[in-house]
């Protein structure tokens, strides 16, 4: 007897499930509260039978919890998998597009660095090596926190304690005759920074260059690392200020965070 071939499933059966899902965990996401099934049947525009049997998987698999008969809410399972994507979700990968588009418009070097106790690493950057002169710091080059722009950025969210101790463990060591050196003085550049919402470096790490750097905040809402433009003195430009800002701010929101 000649078996007979069944015709092959519609793909987009599974596909409609995933959006139906989707629908429901979004409703879901716009209550603090746990909500009806009439609530989410009416927001998410499924039929209550529909959503009532979607609603049942999410439970078994924990995506959504079942407060009571009837109610419902997000379940801990997206939290898990939340965390995993956090702690997968580098400050580098996140800004590594944003830093080339930004050296793309300025045509000048683009730094990623962060703290590490009393100096700043450079992590990332971006440059072409067929813009001309530019100023390139090597990945893993070092700086104190007090000289360069991205330093004084993590600087300034210390507590004046802190920077005073910072002071006195480093002895605010001058690299030339623009190095900040005396603690009054630093403290007034902090107040600017904090005022302005990014740093500058004005030759004070290296006679001939300068830098502006804004700050990359995590989902927590902490400084986690500073994005510099660094280029030769007379070409720096208070014109770029804006796209820097900008460009940090969105690799900020890339790592989760929201301004208050």
């Amino acid at each position: 007897m000649k078996s007979e071939t069944l015709p092959a499933q519609e793909p987009k059966t599974t596909i409609q499930v995933i959006d139906r899902m989707t629908a429901l965990l979004d409703a879901l996401a716009k209550y603090p509260d746990p909500v009806s099934l009439k609530e989410l049947s009416k927001v998410s525009g499924l039929h209550p039978s529909t959503a009532h049997r979607i609603l049942n998987d999410l439970v078994v698999t924990r995506f959504v919890d079942r407060v009571e008969p009837g109610t419902y809410r997000l379940g801990m399972r997206l939290l898990e998998l939340g965390n995993v994507v956090k702690s997968r979700l580098s400050v580098r990968e996140a800004a590594l597009d944003s830093m080339r588009a930004l050296h793309k418009k300025t045509q000048q070097t683009i730094n990623l660095s962060v703290r590490q106790g009393d100096e700043i690493v450079y992590i990332d950057r971006a440059y072409s090596e067929r813009s001309g002169m530019q100023v390139v710091r090597a990945i893993g080059a070092r700086g104190p926190l007090h000289l360069t722009s991205t330093g004084k950025l993590f600087l300034s969210v210390d507590e004046p304690k802190a920077i005073r101790a910072y002071a006195t463990r480093t002895g605010l060591a001058g690299h030339n005759k623009n190095s900040i050196t005396d603690l009054a003085r630093l403290e007034r550049e902090l107040s600017l920074v904090r005022a302005r919402g990014y740093a500058r470096d004005n030759e004070e790490l290296e006679l001939g260059v300068r830098c502006m750097a804004a700050g990359i905040r995590d989902d927590s809402g902490k400084l986690v690392a500073g994005l510099s433009i660094s280029a030769p003195a007379d070409r720096l430009q208070d014109d770029w200020l804006e796209d820097l800002v900008n460009t940090a701010n969105q690799i900020s929101a890339t790592l989760g965070y929201i301004p208050e």
